[in-house]
Order: structure tokens, then C-alpha cells, then sequence
């Protein structure tokens, strides 16, 4: 595995993390602490996740109809991360945290999810707990998240159901208080809630004393009836287990009961589960509902939740991101190690006519040495890569919004709401074709349980769906983001990419690449406006994939040119090998990718209405 001399180097080399040390939260760092937080996730991931990838893959968690059953090497993994202090690694010191810049834990946790993804690692816990500490009060941090911290709890989200998919708007849990004197329980004010939650990540297992459910639902008007939309939606924590406001655990089952377990494609290592809400399985006080505590105001959940989504897009990102390069290092590996074929010669009478010629009495080469083996691994590097400097990006971008100035702060903020759906759409897309293309380069072994490739590719497959579908993401950025703040984010945002344009610029060997970005930023600009020109939302959201797709693309270029300048300004000398590849990344970057969005964005910028306009029943 090649991972930590480029992670070093991002953080390190393009994106400076040791300076965050001159920042107050973060004075009692330095690069040797953050160091010794990477070697100790890098070694527990090499002992503890590594070898049991394919275990979790074909020894699927089992339901009996009371609990759920995962592998030894599981309760293991989580007990070692759990251990490893990561689930409280951003927190204060006052709870048990490390204070640890945001990049440096996004850095750290990549090893895990290069060496066991489906295995999980704490990625809804930690958002979970950490939107209780923005919006909960301080009776729910302290019986929920800080247990949550410790890995004595663990967290969901539940969001989507049966019925409603993604559409949020048609939320149809319902939360009713639960009586007098209720209202002013001490862990918040306390409801019933009645409903089915679906495609619930760790909804049910065994792993920690307690699973801390965040529950979207509607409170009934007057009337009885739910209001209709999002603006009626709150939020509520229903413990799977009760417990008293010392957070110990009241021997009492909430009426939270696992439906059952969905049989997926890929990511089989952590429990999908469908979960019914108040049924009366487990009545609470005699009575059929399960037990929430209100988060915030009602009809505000939305707004809360989405504190744990945007975490969570990331996260999915990073995850997207960390199946790319895993699927990367094993086709290399096959690549440099396996024999086949033989070099492409010309004719040897230089009068005949060109034909392609091998000399079968010479011996087999590796398929390394083949251009287009070679074409299929630069695909996957400059995905891969270029990925994982994006989300570390990303991951700057919070701790600057957290610690910076407050200019500074305000600007983070906003680019990272433009680069969200990106962080989370770009990998999730070519980071998936990345493991098809590692598929590929193994052949037909490729597709064979006998290699790790293909469990790569199916665990990445749900990364395109999960936290806001592809789609999704593309309506927010084309829909909201480059448009929100009169578009001071999308200007922000360009401002970053000209600055990068105008150092490269200078650089003989960047400046066609430096020109190349600068017109692909043109043509996004332009894009933008045509899309919006009729002011119709239904003529610019008909082709809001295809703009993120060239959106994407060119922030990528934009990255990869940026690293550039770090490479080629790094202390070690151009001629190794991390320069060179990451150099010749870069280059493919923008001669086999960055031309791509001229074909996408023509559809945006014409307002194409081939798909909008079909008719079903052609069909």
C-alpha cells in the first residue's frame, strides 16, 4: 500500500496542516502529534481491519429475530478504534478529546477505509454525536454524545422511509407528546413516535451497550394532521435501550424493533436494516410508541440534521475516495507482477506495408509495459489522488471555518457549501469507475471471487446513492449552491481557481495547463447563466447531472494544478518517482479528462430538453 507518502504530502506539502499548530486550539500539536495519531490508525487498520475485509464481505450479519449476529473480527475492529481515541479525536480536551484539526483526523481515518470500508468505523457516530453538541442540549451531550465519543453508545441517522426514498417532504413518522409532566423531562422534552425508518446503516448489532437513533418525524397540528412539506419535520433521539440522566442503562427496551435486514450488493460488513417505531414489540410504560427527546425546535429538525448530512457527504466522499486508490494499489501490484504478452514492434522489411508485429520468441513482458494497462492505472491514480486532495481540501476548509478569522471563516463556509456535492458526488463517480477499471486491468480474474477488485467495486457502488443520490447532489449545486448569497460562493470559488491559474501561468511547463483551467472555468461561468437564462428551474435542473459532471472536472483540474505547484516547489528533487507520478497524473488529468466537459456542458448551455421532454409511453 503506497497511501502515506501521499497523504504526507497533501497535508504537509500542498496544504501546510503542521502550521495549524499557530492556531490557539491546536498550540499543543505539532507534525510529530500528528504523526503518531496517523501511525496509530495506519497500524490498528493493518491489524484489525486489513485482513478481514473479505471475512465481513461473505460472513453477513445474521438476524435470529431478536439480535443481530456480526463476526468476531468486527466487535474487535470497533473495540481497537473505539480505543484508538478517533471517535472523540476533534473534541475538546474537557470530554475526553484531542483537539485535533479536522484534517489531520480526515487523513488519519482514510486507513481504515482503504483497509476494510464495509467493516465501518464510526463515520455516523461521530456525525451523530457531533450534531448533538451544536443543537442538543447539555443533558443530551451528556448522556448521549459524550458516550458516543467513548464507543460506549453508537449513532444512526434515520431520514429515509418505505414511501418517501429521498423525498423528505413526505416524512410520515409521526412524534405525539407523551403526556403530562413529560414535556420537561430532563433529557428534553419527550414524545411517541409511530413509523418505519429504511435503509438505516447500523440500525441493529451488538457492537455497544446502546444504538442512539436521530429520528426525523412530524408533530401533528390541532387537527391531528401532519403538516405537509419539510418545514413541519423535527428531530428526536430515541435510544434503542432507555436510560436514566447518568446515561446508565435502565434495564427498559424502547419499542424500536429491526423489521429486518437488507440484503445489499456491496458494504456487507455493516448492518442495513428496515426499523419500525412504536409498533408495540417493546411497550415502554405499558404503552405502544417509542420514546424520543425532542432536538431543538419543532419543525427545525431538518435544519439540525443537515449539520450530520453535510459531515456525512464528506465522509462518503472520503469513503468513495479511499475504494478508488484500494482497487488502484491491488491492479498495480497484479500489473508490475504479471506476465502476458509481448512488445508491439514495426515490420521488419521497411518497404511492406505498417502492420502491428511481436516477436514471439521473445519472452512475455508484464502487462505494466503495455500503454494501455498503463492508460487504465493513470485513470485510476488521477482519480484516486486527485480525489483524496479534494476531500483533505475539504476537511481544511472546516478546520478554517472553525478556527479562522472570522473573513476567513465566512469564506470557508461558503466554499465549502459550493463544494459539498461535489466532495461527495466527483469521487463517488469516478473513483467507482477507477475500481472498474482495476476490474479490467485483472482481466478475467478480475471477476472472480479469487481477487479483491470486485468486492471493491460493489462496496463502491452504493457510494453514487447513499446521502443524497447523484441526482440529488446535482439539483443542490446547480439548484442552490452556485445561486445562494446573490452567487458569492461560486465567485469565491473562482477566485481560488484564477489565483491558482495565475502561479501556474508562470511556470513554462504548467502554463498550457494553467490556460486550459482558465477556459474550462469560462465555459462553467457561461454554463451557469445559460442554464438560469429563462429563469425557469425546470430548463436549468433537466440537465443538472451533466453540469456537475463538467463542475467536477474542472475542480479537479483545479486541484491537480494546484498540487503541481506543490510538487514541483516541494523540498524533494523532481527526478523520484512520487514527483514524476504525480506530475504525469496531473497531465493525463487534463489531456484525457478536462476536455470532457465541452460535450456536457452543451446540453447544459442549449437547455436540452431530450430527456425532460420524452414521453413515458415512448418508453
Amino acid at each position: 500500500m503506497n497511501l502515506r507518502p501521499t497523504v504526507d504530502f497533501l497535508l504537509y506539502q500542498w496544504l501546510h496542516a503542521d502550521k495549524l499548530q499557530d492556531r490557539t486550539r491546536f498550540a499543543d500539536h505539532s507534525r510529530e502529534t500528528f504523526d503518531a495519531v496517523i501511525d496509530t490508525c495506519e497500524r490498528i487498520a493493518r491489524e484489525k481491519y486489513a485482513p478481514f475485509n473479505r471475512t465481513v464481505d461473505t460472513q453477513e450479519p445474521h438476524f435470529d429475530g431478536e439480535k443481530v449476529t456480526l463476526p468476531q473480527c468486527t466487535h474487535d475492529a470497533q473495540k481497537a478504534y473505539a480505543a484508538s481515541g478517533m471517535l472523540s479525536a476533534a473534541q475538546d480536551y474537557d470530554i475526553g478529546g484531542m483537539q485535533l484539526p479536522y484534517t489531520v483526523e480526515a487523513a488519519a481515518n482514510s486507513f481504515f477505509a482503504v483497509a476494510s470500508i464495509s467493516m465501518g468505523s464510526g463515520l455516523l457516530t461521530v456525525g451523530n454525536a457531533n450534531l448533538l453538541m451544536v443543537h442538543g442540549t447539555e443533558a443530551q451531550q451528556k448522556v448521549f454524545a459524550l458516550n458516543e465519543f467513548s464507543g460506549r453508545f453508537s449513532g444512526t441517522m434515520c431520514l429515509s422511509e418505505p414511501q418517501a426514498g429521498s423525498s423528505l417532504s413526505d416524512v410520515a413518522t409521526r412524534a405525539v407528546p407523551d403526556g403530562e409532566g413529560f414535556e420537561n423531562d430532563p433529557l428534553g422534552p419527550r414524545y411517541r413516535l409511530k413509523g418505519n425508518k429504511m435503509w438505516i446503516s447500523a440500525g441493529e448489532h451488538e457492537l455497544t451497550e446502546n444504538i442512539i437513533h436521530l429520528v426525523l418525524a412530524k408533530i401533528p397540528g390541532p387537527d391531528g394532521k401532519l403538516v405537509p412539506g419539510t418545514k413541519g419535520i423535527s428531530l428526536f433521539i430515541v435510544p434503542k435501550k432507555m436510560v436514566d440522566t447518568e446515561g446508565q442503562l435502565t434495564g427498559v427496551r424502547n419499542d424500536v424493533a429491526l423489521a429486518g435486514l437488507n440484503h445489499k450488493l456491496g458494504w456487507r460488513g455493516t448492518t442495513n436494516t428496515l426499523l419500525n417505531f412504536g409498533e408495540g414489540k417493546y411497550p415502554v410504560d405499558g404503552q405502544a410508541g417509542a420514546v424520543g427527546y425532542l432536538v431543538g425546535q419543532a419543525g427545525k429538525g431538518l435544519h439540525c440534521m443537515f449539520h450530520m448530512m453535510n459531515e456525512a457527504r464528506i465522509g462518503i466522499g472520503m469513503a468513495a475516495t479511499m475504494l478508488g486508490l484500494a482497487g488502484y494499489y491491488a491492479s498495480l501490484d497484479y500489473a508490475k507482477n504479471r506476465p502476458q504478452g509481448r512488445p508491439v514492434q514495426g515490420p521488419k522489411d521497411k518497404d511492406a506495408a505498417a502492420a502491428v508485429v511481436k516477436d514471439v520468441a521473445q519472452p512475455q513482458v508484464r502487462i505494466i509495459e503495455h500503454t494501455d494497462v498503463k492508460r487504465m492505472l493513470l485513470a485510476q491514480k488521477s482519480y484516486g489522488e486527485g480525489a483524496l486532495a479534494l476531500n483533505l481540501f475539504c476537511a481544511r476548509l472546516v478546520d478554517e471555518q472553525a478556527t479562522g478569522d472570522a473573513a476567513a471563516a465566512d469564506e470557508a463556509r461558503l466554499l465549502l457549501e459550493v463544494l459539498t456535492p461535489i466532495a461527495k458526488s466527483w469521487p463517488s463517480e469516478w473513483c467507482l469507475e477507477a475500481n472498474s477499471l482495476a476490474i479490467q486491468i485483472h482481466g478475467g480474474y478480475g471477476y472472480t471471487r479469487d481477487f479483491p477488485v470486485e468486492q471493491y467495486w460493489r462496496d463502491n457502488r452504493l457510494n453514487m446513492i447513499h446521502e443524497g443520490t447523484h441526482g440529488i447532489q446535482a439539483m443542490d449545486l446547480l439548484g442552490r449552491k452556485v445561486l445562494m448569497e446573490g452567487g458569492r460562493g461560486l465567485q469565491l470559488l473562482a477566485g481560488r481557481i484564477n489565483a491558482t491559474i495565475e502561479r501556474a501561468i508562470q511556470v513554462p511547463e504548467l502554463a498550457a495547463h494553467a490556460n486550459a483551467l482558465g477556459s474550462a472555468l469560462q465555459q462553467v461561468g457561461a454554463a451557469t447563466k445559460a442554464a438560469w437564462a429563462t429563469g425557469q428551474p425546470a430548463d436549468a435542473l433537466a440537465n443538472a447531472v451533466p453540469y456537475m459532471q463538467a463542475f467536477g472536472h474542472m475542480v479537479l483540474a483545479w486541484v491537480w494544478l494546484d498540487v503541481a505547484l506543490a510538487t514541483l516547489h516541494a523540498d524533494a528533487p523532481m527526478a523520484q518517482p512520487a514527483s514524476v507520478g504525480r506530475m504525469g497524473a496531473m497531465r493525463f488529468f487534463f489531456h484525457y479528462e478536462l476536455p470532457k466537459i465541452g460535450a456536457w456542458l452543451q446540453v447544459v448551455s442549449a437547455r436540452d430538453a431530450t430527456c425532460a421532454a420524452f414521453p413515458e409511453e415512448a418508453f
